[in-house]
C-alpha cells in the first residue's frame, strides 16, 4: 500500500510537471507565432515615441487595412474580419439580486499575424484566437476565471464564410459564430447571443436578446482612439440585453467547506464588438473603459487612453438613451481614482474605483468586490482588471456595468 501511494504521488508529480511545461511552450509557440504582428504599442512606452516611420514595426502597420469612415453594414459586420490585425466580441453583465448578485465577463480575440499565405508550415498560422471568462462571485471574495487559446489558419473561406482549423479554434465572416476548444459565441437568426463556457472552476450557459439595434460608437461606427485618424477602431455596443444564465460553480480542489453549486440568474448584459490594425497612440500605456447599464434604460461608454504618469491623452464620453439617440457627447470628463488594490499575483497596484467629473456633477464607480483582476499570461499575456461596478450619484444608484483597466502593470501587449 505504501508503495502504490509512492508510485501515486511519483505520477502525479510527472505529471504535473508534464502539465507545466506543455502550458510554456503553448506559451513560447504562440508568442513566436505572433511575433511578426506584434504592435508598435507593445514595445515599452520609452521607445514608443522614438519609433521612425521606416522601421518594422511601422511597415507592419501598413500591411494591415486602414480603418476609415464607413457605414457598418449589418449581418455582415456582426462577423469576424480577418484582414485586420486584431478583433474582439465582448460581453459582460451583472446578474441576479441582493445577496445573490454577480457579474460576468466573456470575451473572445482574434489576432491576425503576418506570415505569408505561401508559407507551407503548419506551425506558422494566419489567425490566433484566445478567449477569456470570469465570474466575480462575492461569495468567493476572489475572481474566477479561465481563458483558452488556438489556431485558426490556415485561412480558407467556405460557402458559409468561415474559417476554421481542425476544430481548434473558428469564426464566421457572415455573423457572429466563434468557438475554441467547446467554448462557443454565437449570434441566432432571432438575434439572441448564445454563450457555452465548460471552464476547469465553472460552466456558463448564457442567452442574451434585445430588440433594439446597434448602437454605433465615434462617428457612426468609426471610433477615434488619439488626435490621429490612424488610431481608430470600427466599433459597436449592444447594451440593455436582457440575460439568463445557468451557472455551475465546481468544488474547487482541496476546498472541502464548498459543495459543488447551480444557479439559474438574469439580469443585464452589456456586448461590444470592436476591430482595428492600430489602438494605442505614441506614449499611451493602456486605458480605463467603462460600459454601463442605466437603470433608466440609457447607456454610457466612456474611455481614456493613459500615459504612464496616469494622465490622460484621448478620452471620449457617449451617453445615450435606450432607443441609441446621443444625450451627451465630450471629451473632457475627468478620471480621478479613489482609493488603491495590490493584487498578490501580478502586485500591480490598481484604483479601487474613480470619480468621473463631468461638468458641474460627479458620478462615482465602485466595484462588486476588490479582486478582480484576469490573469491572462497563458493566452494574450499579462494581466488586466475586468471588474464589475456600480455607477452612483451621491447615495443614488444609477446603474450596474463593468470597469476595465490596462497597463498599470506594465504597456499594454497583445
Amino acid at each position: 500500500m505504501q508503495r502504490i501511494v509512492k508510485l501515486s504521488t511519483k505520477s502525479s508529480e510527472k505529471l504535473t510537471a508534464q502539465s507545466a511545461l506543455r502550458r510554456v511552450w503553448l506559451k513560447r509557440f504562440l508568442l513566436l507565432a505572433a511575433a511578426p504582428s506584434l504592435p508598435s504599442w507593445a514595445a515599452p512606452a520609452s521607445s514608443a515615441s522614438t519609433e521612425s516611420p521606416a522601421s518594422p514595426a511601422s511597415s507592419a502597420l501598413s500591411a494591415y487595412p486602414e480603418v476609415f469612415p464607413r457605414q457598418l453594414v449589418f449581418p455582415q459586420d456582426f462577423g469576424a474580419h480577418p484582414d485586420y490585425r486584431t478583433e474582439w466580441w465582448y460581453m459582460t453583465g451583472w446578474l441576479g439580486e441582493a445577496a445573490n448578485k454577480m457579474g460576468f465577463q466573456v470575451t473572445f480575440f482574434r489576432s491576425r499575424t503576418l506570415h505569408p499565405d505561401s508559407n507551407p508550415s503548419r506551425f506558422a498560422p494566419r489567425q490566433l484566437m484566445f478567449a477569456h471568462a470570469a465570474l466575480a462571485f462575492p461569495g468567493d471574495g476572489q475572481l474566477r476565471h479561465a481563458e483558452v487559446a488556438g489556431r485558426a489558419g490556415p485561412s480558407s473561406a467556405s460557402a458559409s464564410g468561415s474559417v476554421t482549423t481542425s476544430a481548434i479554434a473558428s469564426f464566421s465572416t457572415a455573423d457572429t459564430a466563434l468557438e475554441i476548444s467547446g467554448w462557443s459565441l454565437q449570434r441566432t437568426a432571432n438575434d439572441h447571443y448564445k454563450v457555452i463556457i465548460p471552464a476547469e472552476q465553472f460552466t456558463l450557459e448564457l442567452d442574451a436578446f434585445s430588440s433594439l439595434p446597434p448602437v454605433l460608437r465615434g462617428q457612426d461606427g468609426y471610433s477615434s482612439k488619439g488626435p490621429s485618424s490612424q488610431f481608430a477602431s470600427y466599433y459597436y455596443s449592444r447594451p440593455q440585453l436582457n440575460v439568463s444564465a445557468k451557472i455551475t460553480l465546481k468544488k474547487a480542489p482541496g476546498n472541502y467547506r464548498r459543495a459543488e453549486e447551480r444557479l439559474s440568474l438574469s439580469g443585464t448584459a452589456w456586448f461590444d464588438h470592436e476591430w482595428s490594425s492600430s489602438l494605442m497612440m505614441a506614449g499611451a500605456v493602456g486605458w480605463d473603459w467603462i460600459g454601463i447599464n442605466l437603470l433608466d434604460g440609457s447607456s454610457l461608454m466612456a474611455f481614456r487612453m493613459r500615459d504612464a504618469a496616469g494622465a490622460t491623452l484621448f478620452s471620449e464620453w457617449d451617453w445615450r438613451q435606450a432607443s441609441g439617440q446621443i444625450i451627451e457627447k465630450r471629451q473632457d470628463v475627468s478620471w480621478q481614482p479613489v482609493g488603491q488594490w495590490r493584487s498578490p499575483r501580478s502586485l500591480t497596484t490598481y484604483p479601487e474605483g474613480f470619480n468621473l467629473r463631468v461638468g458641474d456633477r460627479t458620478w462615482n464607480l465602485k466595484p462588486l468586490m476588490s479582486d478582480q483582476e484576469v490573469d491572462a499570461q497563458n493566452s494574450t499575456g499579462g494581466f488586466y482588471y475586468e471588474g464589475a461596478v456600480e455607477l452612483t450619484e451621491g447615495s443614488k444608484l444609477l446603474g450596474r456595468g463593468y470597469l476595465e483597466l490596462t497597463g498599470y502593470g506594465a504597456p499594454v501587449a497583445l
